[in-house]
């Protein structure tokens, strides 16, 4: 393979996209250490914590069982911001658009994003546009940056991880990419996987409320799934963490489609779900609050963090052994969002 190239993979959020990063890009760019690799970069202003966060979207087909592009940028940076304890406020939105690509669903994309950054309490308040010619870019990208304010003390990132913090998610995962995915390959479903595309900052606020400080760590797991969200963590927090498969929410129809076509959900993208790391005494607690809210009914703590170590993930597997889990390594649904 030549080195030089940049192949699928390097996108996925997987192995190969932390090796750009490591290797290249965060050098070059600004040499940020293992510890300020967040969802969001923490800014400080006045003495005011703000949290700022950027995205691009390049999901194809633009619109698919649950959601479109657009929503799905709105909502996937105002999870980011959440992610760090901050309360989205403004997003930014920049269109990349193809000749020849449709006005009524431009449109379509427009009212989407407004949709839900009106369901989300933010405010679109700047953005860009170009058109390229027709065959440079796939009909539409687009890209968000978001502020959202820190208004409390509590310090949330993914170093935070302790020995002893029960793992929750916020519900069934791969629901995403299975939906995706499907949509793609024109694949007829029975089971009507639909994506779980939602803005979190409600839920989050939820979460805070009722556990402070107890909540160490929050993330989305978007590219690369649940288990190259929780190998980054344990990697930047230095613990070794044990998941149990047994507890992984799934619908049927997710089950069903991993199984005949050979995907692992643990490595499918999400789009409305989240995972918290919280101290043991206020797990049961807190997973009672997360299944009152509307986009937590299906939460499940699925593993634990068991001691301080060099990050290593293991599943605990339906059959009693154990596994290794690492980053996805190459691409497994390449555009899912």
């Amino acid at each position: 393979m030549d080195n030089d190239l940049i192949l699928l993979g390097h996108g996925s959020g997987g192995n190969l996209s932390h090796q750009l990063l490591e290797e290249l890009l965060i050098p070059t760019l600004s040499g940020l250490e293992m510890a300020d690799r967040n969802d969001a970069a923490l800014l400080e202003l006045d003495g005011r914590r703000l949290a700022f966060t950027t995205d691009s979207y390049v999901v194809d087909p633009l619109f698919f069982p649950g959601g479109c592009i657009g929503d799905l940028a709105v909502n996937g940076t105002v999870n980011d911001l959440a992610m760090m304890g901050a309360t989205p406020r403004w997003l930014s939105c920049a269109m990349i658009i193809e000749e020849g690509f449709s006005r009524t669903e431009l449109a379509q994309v427009a009212a989407a994003m407004r949709e839900a950054a009106d369901l989300a309490g933010v405010r679109i308040v700047t953005g860009d546009t170009k058109v390229v010619p027709r065959g440079k870019v796939d009909r539409l990208f687009i890209n968000t940056s978001g502020v959202g304010v820190i208004e409390h003390e509590l310090k949330i990132d993914g170093t935070r991880a302790c020995p002893g913090d029960r793992i929750i998610v916020s519900g069934t995962i791969g629901d995403h990419g299975i939906a995706v995915m499907a949509a793609r390959e024109g694949l007829e479903l029975e089971s009507g996987v639909r994506s779980d595309c939602a803005a979190l900052n409600g839920l989050v606020a939820e979460i805070l409320a009722a556990a402070g400080d107890a909540v160490h760590v929050l993330r989305d797991p978007t590219r690369g799934g649940v288990a190259t969200t929780v190998k980054e963590i344990a990697l930047q927090s230095g613990v070794d963490i044990t998941l149990d498969e047994a507890s992984l929410p799934l619908t049927q129809g997710v089950k069903g489609v991993c199984a005949i076509l050979g995907l692992d959900p643990l490595y499918v993208a999400n789009e409305g779900k989240l995972l918290a790391f919280v101290a043991p005494e206020r797990a049961d607690e807190l997973l009672a609050t997360v299944r009152r809210h509307p986009l937590g009914k299906d939460a499940a703590i699925i593993g634990k963090v068991t001691e301080s170590g060099t990050g290593k993930v293991r599943m605990r597997t339906s059959v009693g052994g154990l596994r290794g889990v690492e980053m996805l390594a190459g691409e497994q649904l390449p555009r899912i969002c």
